[in-house]
Formats: C-alpha cells, structure tokens, sequence
C-alpha cells in the first residue's frame, strides 16, 4: 500500500479507495468502450501515432487524421522516410507541429536501432523523441501489455476525485506520485485495458467541464468527491499565466488566377509551415495597400475582412484582415515571385496550396476566401 502524507495544507491522498476498483472498472469498460480505429489493431505505431494527434485535440477530430496518416505512412519505417513538407502537410489541422517533428525523428532512430519497430521497453520508449511517461506507458501497457502506468490529464482528474486530493495535479512531482499510485493497483493481467478504462472513464464520465455523470460512474461507491458532492472542486490547477497578446493583419493577395502564400522560417513558431502574408500590428487600408506594394504588386482592389483570433498555447493572435486583388503576375516556373530579395514568398494555384503547402490552421478564418479547406475544414464532409 502506498501512503502519500498530508504537506502543509494539502489534502492526504486516501489510496485505501482505490482498492478493489479495478474489477468494477474493468467490467465497466468492457461493457461501454468507444470504438477507435486505433484500439481495433493495437499494434505498437497505431497506439504511437494516435496517442500523440490525442494530445490537445479531441478523439473525434482525431480519427479522419489518424485514417489519412496511417495510410500515407503505414509503418515506423514510411514515417522515417517521408519528406518533411509532406509530413507537416499530413499534420495540417492538429497543431503543435514539433509534435511530428519529433515522431519523424524518433521513428528514424527505431529504423537504425530496433529495426524499424518501437521498442518494448518503457525505459527505451523513454529515450525517443517526444516521447514521455504518458505516452511511454501506453504503447507499453496497450500495445506490449506491461504493466506500467499511463496517466494524462484524464487519469489525474479521476485519481484526484475518488481519493480526494487536493494538491496541483499540474506539478511534476503530484503527476510522479500518481504515477506511483497507478503502478501499485495495475492488474498484471490486463494493464494495457485498464490504463484504457481510467483514460475511458475520465473522457466519458467523469468530465473536466460541467458536471460528471456520477450516475454512470462504475466506481462511485469509492469516490471521495462523489460522497463529498466537491466532484467540482477537483481536481486542483493552479491559474495559467496569461497568454500574450499579439494583433496582427494578414492579407488574401490574388490576382485571378493565383494567390501569395510565404513560407515561414525553419525555427520559431509554426517553424516551415506556408502562411498568408502578415504583419504585425492592425493597419489601415493606406497602410495595408503600402504593404502589398512591397511585393511589387500593384493593387486593383482591397476590401476589409471580419476580424479573427487564434490561440495558440502562450499566445493569442488577433487579426484583421484585408483581401486584396492586384493585377496578373508573372511567377517564375517555380511559383516563386520575380523578385530577388523575397525568395520565400509564392504565387500559387490556391488548389496547390489546399494540395501541397502546409498551412496552419491560425489562418482557418481566411483561406476560405481562396475557396480552399485545411486541416479539419477537409474532413468535416467526410
């Protein structure tokens, strides 16, 4: 038995309730489990890749890109391999793009080391890029059946409910101690099912926003916050510090056949992505139209745009926007414009853009006026 003692004012973690859960849950779980695409084949890369799209993006927005990805790369050895504009291209709509990043570069050291498979030890799966003890513990309980815990921000509500703790679960050391707590009550038998129940019961019944279906809960009958009626009051995060604020203006340019799109630098945020031309701060229209003549463009006609704001996670964007006709361009063979000293902007066929260029979904609100979709916009008819 594990025993997590009472730290200044922090509330004692009453482990004692969590005995005996995992028969109720289990049952619970195998009665009501979500069908996934991923937990059809549980194969190791399936529970890889659909863990990380997972992270900050909901299951059902999850299983068009999970379907798309897995059959542009079926296998560690395909993402090892796959060109990186193509890969952010795949990527488009989830966000968080060193997410990928990272999967390309430890599917590339699975290639050389473990002969093109993700290895089966938690403490290897460590190792790789990207890859932490949430994501670690689930290809290796779901996947190789170990019996390792797998605990994200689900796991952590439901813990802190049923045992009543009150510490910050978004501290480091409460995380490793519920971890502990994880690993003690695993059954060996059946690890990979039961870290998938708690995950299960966290998504589906035991809610973050609103009040928890207490009703449909298989282990209310140990709940401390249930018996308590505090389901609300936990678990406890400390206040995020404010995100930022950045206003910019970006700009549709187009002349009638193609639009300006510039690729992004290799660092910094949404690092080689392609975007719509921005500037920072909000301009008027004299100012907007002294913008697009930089490009060596002449303007035809500008008209105002609603304005739009995009979250990113320490910073938000508040834009306005200008679309604005210019008259016929002349693109080099390359799509690249006439101009020496702007070597990262193109002008493109919008249809090559929805195609082949990686936009990020900070500029959603505007490429529609290209009369294109990305990232989730693609698969919502789908």
């Amino acid at each position: 038995m594990i025993h997590i003692c009472k730290v200044g004012r922090e509330t004692h973690m009453d482990t004692k309730r969590l005995e005996g859960i995992d028969t109720a849950l289990l049952a619970w779980f195998d009665e009501n489990a979500r069908a996934l695409p991923w937990r059809e084949n549980p194969q190791p890369y399936y529970v890889w890749v659909s863990e990380i799209m997972l992270q900050q993006t909901r299951v059902e927005a999850v299983k068009p890109f999970f379907a798309r990805f897995i059959a542009a790369l079926p296998d560690v050895a395909a993402l090892a391999a796959c060109p990186m504009e193509q890969l952010l291209k795949l990527w488009e709509g989830l966000g968080y793009y060193n997410r990928v990043r990272n999967m390309q570069k430890a599917a590339q050291i699975a290639v050389r080391d473990y002969q093109g498979e993700l290895p089966c030890a938690y403490e290897e799966l460590l190792k790789l890029p990207g890859i932490g003890s949430y994501t670690a513990g689930a290809i290796a309980s779901i996947a190789y059946g170990q019996a390792v815990p797998a605990v994200d921000g689900n796991v952590l509500r439901v813990i802190s409910r049923i045992c009543g703790d009150r510490r910050d679960i978004l501290k480091q050391s409460v995380k490793k101690q519920f971890e502990d707590v994880v690993r003690a009550i695993i059954p060996q038998e059946r690890a990979g099912a039961f870290n998938q129940a708690l995950m299960e019961l966290g998504a589906t019944v035991c809610l973050p926003n609103g009040q928890p279906d207490c009703g449909r809960c298989p282990v209310r009958f140990a709940c401390y916050a249930y018996e308590n009626s505090c389901q609300m009051q936990l678990p406890v995060k400390a206040s995020k510090k404010a995100r930022r604020i950045e206003k910019r203006t970006v700009f549709v340019i187009r002349d009638s056949e193609r639009a300006l799109i510039g690729h992004r630098p290799d660092t910094g945020l949404l690092a080689g992505l392609y975007e719509l031309p921005n500037t920072e701060g909000h301009l008027t229209q004299d100012e907007a139209l002294a913008y697009v003549r930089q490009f060596r463009l002449s303007p035809i006609r500008i008209q105002m745009l609603p304005c739009a704001k995009h979250i990113f996670s320490h910073v938000e964007w508040q834009m306005t926007a200008y679309m604005v006709l210019v008259e016929d361009q002349k693109p080099l063979p390359d799509g690249h414009l006439a101009c020496e000293d702007l070597p990262w902007m193109l002008f493109v066929e919008p249809v090559r853009t929805e195609r082949e260029y990686p936009v990020p979904a900070a500029f959603a609100s505007y490429t529609k006026y290209l009369s294109i979709r990305i990232g989730q916009e693609k698969y919502k008819e789908e």
